[in-house]
Formats: C-alpha cells, structure tokens, sequence
C-alpha cells in the first residue's frame, strides 16, 4: 500500500544535511553531491557533558531548521543520540535516513514512528545491500526461502573503530538480506569478523547442495544512489520496504540468533 500522502514541502531537488564525521559520512556527502544534491553537514551531533537533553534537543533542531533540507542522514553509531536526533530532525520538519544497525527498543521505535506519522515524515535505515538486482531475484525465484537454507559471512580487513561488535555492525547486513529477500529461510550459518581478509557474500542451500550465491564484493551496481532515489520516492508516496519496522525484525532476529547460536562479543 502507498502512503496516502504527498509531501508538499519539497518542490525543487533535495536538500539533505548530514551528521558524522567519521569515515563514512564523508563518503555519503560526496554520493550525494555527485547525484546532483545540495548537501550540507554537522560533525558536532552528540551531547555535550554539559548540555541537558533540552538544551541538546534545542540546539539539534536549530542546526537542523537552519540546514534548509528536506532529508538528514545519520552517519553516527547506534546510541541514545540517535532517537535524540531523529526525534529533533522529525520535529524540525525532515525526513530522516539512519545507518545500521538499529538499536533502538521497539518502545523507542512505535514513539518514533508516531511521531513521524504525526509530522509526515519518512524514515528509513539504510540497508543498501537489500538493493541489489540479485536480491530482487531471490524475492521473486525463491518463494521467500520457503525449505531453503540460509548463509552469509561479511568478514573486513579493517579493525573495529566503532567499537560494535561484528555481529551488530556487518552481520545485521546480513540479517537485513535474509528479511528482504527470503524471509522464510532457515538460518544456518553466519560469520563476521574484523581484521579478517575480505569477504562478503551470502548464498542459499537446498536440501544440502548450494542452489545459489551472490558476492557483494563482486558487485559495481550504484546501490547508495538507488537507496538515494527511492528514498526520494516514498517522499513523493511511494512504498519504501525499508522502514523502522524492518529495521526492528532485523534487530530481533539478529538478537534471537546471538541467543541461540552462543555468539558472546
């Protein structure tokens, strides 16, 4: 079903302001500029020690308000800023795109999503890897996973500057993949590491015999712009798959398989 609105605020191209300053924000800032888009940027997103949450919200916003854009892009770990600053964004008037993994309650979550509906706005986490033209193949060959078998591994060469476990940072890609595509799939093996050579890739298995494999790496397609343009999208009302709610059914399946599996990071 399709939003059952089309937002009025945004008549020329987008305007996006986005937060971070670590190696990824920088990478977006200049997709987005190479798309054609006006972007600009706020390092300082975190709460001061001497700010209390008001004076942080206030100050959050005014950045926001005095932005000029339509949409802000979260480039910050997961943390109690973050429904902070998508909360201040929402309330100044922007649509807001967060980077995985999400962490927030499912309380956290429906507070954040009514306040959205509230305000018209969209919200929505980027699982770019859920773009791939391979991954819209599997949605459709595959029956959503029905009797298949699931797995993936996302191990990279760099250490962990984030300090988030590997199983939250780079396997909830992998979380993300199997939710999108083949829901219905059973779970067999996930592994992720830091400082490991790289190796990116996730397949299918059926009846003990591996009917399928997508390498991530392997692959050139433009899956941030494609996220840009359907993100731009579902602001005009278009579905946008997406959402908090995805992005929660990730989380808990990622945190049902760390209690099962006896990962421990």
């Amino acid at each position: 079903m399709k939003n059952c609105f089309l937002d009025l605020r945004v008549t020329e191209g987008h305007k996006f302001v986005v937060v971070g300053r670590g190696r990824w924000a920088p990478r977006i800032r200049s997709i987005l500029a190479s798309e054609g888009r006006n972007v600009s940027s706020l390092e300082n997103g975190r709460r001061a020690t001497w700010e209390d949450e008001s004076a942080y919200r206030a100050r959050i916003a005014a950045a926001f308000r005095g932005s000029g854009a339509h949409i802000v892009w979260l480039c910050v770990p997961p943390g109690d800023h973050i429904p902070a600053l998508m909360a201040a964004a929402i309330e100044s008037g922007l649509h807001v795109i967060v980077e995985k993994p999400w962490r927030c309650s499912r309380e956290e979550t429906s507070h954040l999503e009514a306040l959205a509906q509230a305000h018209r706005a969209v919200l929505a986490i980027h699982y770019e890897y859920c773009l791939l033209d391979a991954m819209q193949d599997w949605r459709r060959n595959f029956n959503n996973g029905s009797e298949l078998h699931f797995g993936g591994c996302i191990n990279i060469q760099r250490p962990n500057h984030i300090g988030l476990p590997a199983l939250d940072n780079l396997g909830s890609h992998l979380f993300a993949i199997h939710a999108y595509s083949v829901p219905n799939s059973v779970i067999d093996e996930i592994t992720c590491g830091y400082e490991q050579p790289d190796e990116r890739r996730v397949w299918l298995e059926s009846q003990d015999r591996q009917i399928a494999e997508i390498d991530l790496l392997a692959s050139k397609e433009p899956i941030i712009q494609r996220f840009i343009a359907r993100m731009e999208s579902a602001i005009r009302g278009e579905e946008f798959p997406l959402n908090l709610q995805f992005a929660l059914r990730v989380a808990e399946r990622l945190a049902l398989w760390r209690q099962h599996s006896g990962v421990k990071e």
